[in-house]
This record gives C-alpha cells, structure tokens and sequence, in this order.
C-alpha cells in the first residue's frame, strides 16, 4: 500500500494489509485505521486522526503527504504512530458527517445513537485507540493530536483546543503546539465528547484538537498556510528537531457553553462573525425560549458559533482570556 487517503476513499481494504520496510512495520487494522510500528524501540507513542469531520480536508492530505514518505520505505519513524482517518463515509461526500456528528460520540456517548453509523465508528476508533495504547509500555509517552479545519475563520487562524485534564501539561508537549504554529490554545474546564478527551480522560493521552484553518473541499487547500504544523509534524515522526523562535500561544478558558435545546434556539450572530470575536458585557449572544445567553464579564470571546446543530448539541463556546498567562506574554504588568 502506498498512498492511505486512496486505499481509504476507494472504500477496500489493500490487497496486502501488512509488510516490513527498511525501518518500520505497517498494518491496516480498519478503513483508514493504519499503525506503524519503528523497528528501532521507542518511547512515546502518537496517534494522530484527521478527518472526524468529512469535510475538513486539509489535515487528511497533509497527514497523507507524510504517511506516504514513511511507505516508500526511505524515512526513519522515531514513534509508535497509530493514524485514524476518523470518518471515510462523509470524507467521500466531502459532508461533515452523515447522520450524527462524530466528534460528540466519544466516551460511551454513541451508545445514545445505535442507528447512526458514526456510532458504530466511534466505537471502533475507541476500540483502535484503546489496543493501540495497551500494546505499548507502561512508562511510554502517549500524545493524541486530532487534525481539524474550522467552519469560520478565525483571529487566531490556527489554535488548539485541550481537553479537561486535572493533570499539568507536559512542557515538551506545549513547546510542540508553539512550534506548529499555534497562536492560540483553549482550555476547556468541563468533559465532553470529543475524540481528544476520550484519549485524555482513559488514557492520560496529553491531547489537543489542532484547528489549522478553514474548512475547503480535497483539492482546494492551498497547504502552504500550513507548513508550520507539517514541519512539527514531520519533526515528531521523523525524530528531527523542532524549529527554534517559535511564540508561546495566548491562552483562553471556556467560560459557558451555548446549546442549542429547542426548534427555537436563535444566535445573534452573523456568518461573517469570526471566531474569537468578542463581545462586551451585557450583550445578548443567543436565545432559546426563556433562556438567554447574555455576556457575563467585562469581554468574552465567541468560539465555534453554529446555529445548525442538532438540538441538545453545543452550538458555541464562550471564552475568557487568561489574562496572568497572556500578560507575561506581551510584558504587561500584573499590577
């Protein structure tokens, strides 16, 4: 097999699902589910998923791009790597997803969506991930980075969003998402359904959801807005070091959730609203019968804003600056 993204949108399985290379062994596990084992012992293990959204092509091609260098059998693999691209069904329709949305199923949830055939592939890219894990060492270094593009554009046009974890976040982990050229990171406070805090939650993955520009159909992505993240990720997989310069990302908080609960549910947003926009105290951000959605501090920041979800689903995020991280950043005063 030489090229992943192909195998995977032909909807077969290679005709050879596993082989030996000069400095790695290779196995098709599922439709687009690849692990690829260093035949050089290592530490740290990386998944790495692209495509939980169909329609966000960009990572897919780029994770491909260097999945297609390690095939060829010329480049050295520093990591045990598990690649998922996360929904094949959708990324041939360039849709979202079909039924259900992917990336609100982890943790159990598809359970609630026996009939929706996301649910059958959360479970199995739970189940990939959780084998995946387990075959490695106790002491082995695991991070999950889950590829994405954003509905919007964005202030920050790339940022990553990290699950809730109690546990500190490992320093060369974050001196990773600098150096693939995250200007932004957003830590949530509660847990939820996305792949990432699956992998964090049950497997103290240290994992980020990497939104790396906006959403464009396969042929479309002018890839050189994302160099910086190919080169981390090129870096991580080949063993090279990471580019030096690189400026730590301002951090936010989730402050609220806006969930869309009814028929009713209206966003007092326009399409053209950015993501991180702000907002100042007191306006109206959404409503949903009696309830409303006012902003609560001095300025909050607006991610993610969707009024098309299904109802019980999130329909955006309220963000808060963390001022005592970003001050030292720009050299204010804390005074």
């Amino acid at each position: 097999m030489q090229d992943l993204l192909q195998q995977t949108l032909s909807g077969h399985a290679p005709a050879v699902t596993s082989g030996t290379l000069p400095h790695l062994r290779w196995q098709w596990l599922d439709e687009g589910i690849l692990e690829l084992t260093p035949l050089t012992p290592t530490q740290h293990a990386v998944a790495i998923s692209a495509g939980i959204h169909g329609n966000e092509t960009a990572p897919v091609e780029i994770v491909n791009q260097l999945i297609t260098q390690l095939l060829q059998g010329e480049t050295p693999l520093a990591v045990r790597l598990l690649v998922l691209l996360g929904n094949p069904p959708a990324l041939r329709a360039n849709k979202r997803y079909l039924r259900c949305d992917l990336n609100r199923l982890f943790g159990g949830r598809w359970q609630q969506f026996e009939e929706c055939p996301e649910a059958q592939r959360a479970w199995r890219l739970e189940q990939a991930l959780e084998t995946f894990w387990q075959a490695g060492a106790h002491q082995e270094v695991r991070w999950h980075l889950d590829l994405h593009t954003a509905i919007r554009g964005s202030y920050h046009t790339r940022f990553g969003v990290m699950p809730h974890s109690q546990r500190p976040w490992p320093d060369d982990f974050m001196h990773w998402l600098a150096a693939a050229g995250m200007e932004a990171l957003v830590f949530h406070r509660a847990p939820g359904g996305t792949f990432t805090h699956y992998s964090c939650e049950h497997f103290q993955a240290a994992s980020s959801t990497l939104e790396l520009g906006k959403a464009l159909p396969f042929g479309q992505n002018d890839l050189t807005q994302f160099a910086a993240a190919q080169q981390a990720l090129a870096a991580l997989l080949f063993g090279d070091a990471l580019p030096d310069g690189a400026a730590p990302p301002r951090r936010y908080r989730v402050s609220q959730q806006i969930t869309r609960n009814s028929e009713r549910f209206a966003l007092h947003m326009g399409p053209e609203t950015l993501n991180f926009t702000a907002f100042p105290q007191g306006t109206l951000l959404a409503e949903d019968g009696e309830t409303r959605y006012f902003v609560q501090q001095a300025r909050e920041y607006v991610l993610f804003p969707n009024p098309n979800v299904a109802t019980g689903l999130r329909a955006g995020l309220r963000l808060v600056e963390d001022n005592a991280h970003n001050a030292l950043l720009s050299g204010e005063s804390l005074k």
